[in-house]
Parts: structure tokens; C-alpha cells; sequence
């Protein structure tokens, strides 16, 4: 997957993720940023030291998060860590602000130059514990426009941590919706929650849909990937996106450790 001007420049790339503690205004912020900001350098450079492909920052420590527009202070926070880890680190890296501010999200990317963003419900409708939160492809490719910014989107189809409000096949229409009505550059597959693995025929069927509907779109995995199942994934999928298995000790809210970050890469290289 590439873009104009920041590609991620590999074959089923691993993006490894910079998940932020809670940023000022979150109910549980230290009230120190620059630890924030120590944080985030800490895990970018260890992630960088131990392979991956690109980064995508996070604002994981904000719960109980808002539906879909955080305030100005969220943005201005992951605007400065986002420019210092650009400084930092010589990757690819995108952007996420949860729960579902693809327009934030995008905004950031664009000031610092990053190369995507992701967007959890960016077409259709999904239940979730902030409520019903509607995709808003509509806003979010002409905010882009207007930014005139090459930031590429990746879609999620089936969000962690929600439900869909009526069920509907994985189907070529399904996958084809983000990406051709949607104007998504890719699409990504979850489970059903942080660190929840994708089950195989589930990821088997959403690449079998986007070739049936026969787009170019990369299907990355965004949960659940492990150093034991890597090889496995990107024998289906284009790519993945990784969090909790490059924590040590495998919990999501500690820190990266660059050992299980080289060991998951090296296992990925096997398929590569």
C-alpha cells in the first residue's frame, strides 16, 4: 500500500501500533505530557529498532472515549506527539483517534505529514458502548479534499467492541461499499476486540469477497496477530496491524518490547 508521499514501502507490511496513555482532559491523565510524549517516543524508536513497516499513534488511554468528535485539546495533544515521533523516527505512520474522529484523525495526519489514517466505522452504522456511531465517508473524503492531502483511509468492516445493527453476508457488495462508495484506499478485519484474533475463515472470506468484486484495496488484519499465527495471516491478508502482541509481557497498556517486536517480524519474514 502507498501513497504519494509517505508509501509504506514493503510487501504485507507489519504496522506496529504507539498506543498513547491518557491525554490531558481523559479521566486518568498523570498530569505530566511529557510522559506522554516519553511514552510514545519510547515505543515508536522500539518498534522501529525492531523491524516494522510503519506506525500507527493512537489515542488508547482516552476512555470512556467520545463518539466522534473529541475535543480541540485531543487533537492538539496527538498533533504534538505525532510531529515529534515524525522527527524521531523514520517510518510511515498513521493515525487513529478514537473513538470514530476520522475527521481529527485526518486533520493530524495532514499536518504532519503521515501517510493514512484509520477509521473504525467510516460507512454503514455500528453499535458500540458510545451509543449508534454512523459512518461519515461523505465529510471525511472532502475534508481530504479540501486538505488536498494524499493521507490514504483505511476502513475497518466489522469494528472491534460493536456490533452491527442488522446482519449482512461478508460479501463483494460488503467490501466493495468502503473502498468504491466510500473512497477508502483499504479495508482491515478485526475480531471482536483489542488483541481478539480474526478467525480464518473470516479473513479468508472478506479476501475471497474483495477479489469477487475485483478491486486493487489491501485487507489488513487489525487484531489478533501473534508471532505464532503472523505467518499465517499474511499467507490471506496484505498486511497487519499489531498492538498487544509487541507488548511486554503481552498486555496492551505496557510497554513495546523490541524482543517480541524482532521475533514477530522474523516470523512475518518467513511468508514475505
Amino acid at each position: 500500500m502507498t501513497t504519494a508521499d509517505a508509501p509504506i514501502d514493503a510487501e504485507k507490511p507489519i504496522v506496529g501500533m504507539v498506543h498513547l496513555p491518557p491525554l490531558p482532559g481523559a479521566p486518568k491523565f498523570s498530569g505530566n505530557f511529557e510522559e506522554v510524549l516519553e511514552a510514545a517516543l519510547r515505543d515508536a524508536r522500539r518498534l522501529e529498532d525492531g523491524g516494522v513497516d510503519a506506525l500507527m499513534l493512537e489515542n488508547f488511554g482516552d476512555a470512556p472515549f467520545y463518539p466522534e468528535d473529541v475535543p480541540k485539546h485531543v487533537v492538539a495533544s496527538m498533533t504534538r506527539v505525532a510531529a515529534a515521533i515524525r522527527e524521531a523516527v523514520d517510518l510511515p505512520m498513521g493515525i487513529n483517534v478514537l473513538r470514530n474522529d476520522a475527521d481529527a484523525a485526518l486533520s493530524v495526519a495532514a499536518a504532519v505529514e503521515a501517510a493514512l489514517v484509520r477509521v473504525n466505522v467510516h460507512v454503514g452504522a455500528r453499535v458500540t458502548d458510545q451509543g449508534v456511531i454512523e459512518g461519515r465517508a461523505h465529510e471525511t473524503v472532502r475534508l481530504r479534499e479540501r486538505l488536498d492531502s494524499d493521507v490514504a483511509i483505511l476502513a475497518d468492516l466489522d469494528v472491534k467492541h460493536s456490533a452491527p445493527l442488522a446482519e449482512r453476508p461478508l460479501d463483494a457488495e460488503a467490501v466493495a461499499e468502503p473502498v468504491e462508495r466510500g473512497f477508502a484506499e483499504g479495508v482491515v478485519v478485526s475480531g471482536a476486540g483489542t488483541g481478539h484474533e480474526v478467525s480464518g475463515d473470516h479473513l479468508r472470506a472478506a479476501v475471497s469477497a474483495r477479489d469477487e468484486a475485483g478491486l486493487d484495496a489491501p485487507i489488513f488484519v487489525g487484531s489478533g496477530t501473534t508471532v505464532e499465527n503472523v505467518a499465517e495471516i499474511l499467507g490471506v491478508a496484505d498486511g497487519a496491524i499489531v498492538g498487544t502482541a509487541l507488548k511486554e509481557g503481552g498486555e496492551t497498556t505496557n510497554p513495546v518490547s523490541e524482543e517480541r517486536v524482532r521475533k514477530l517480524v522474523e516470523a512475518a519474514d518467513e511468508t514475505r
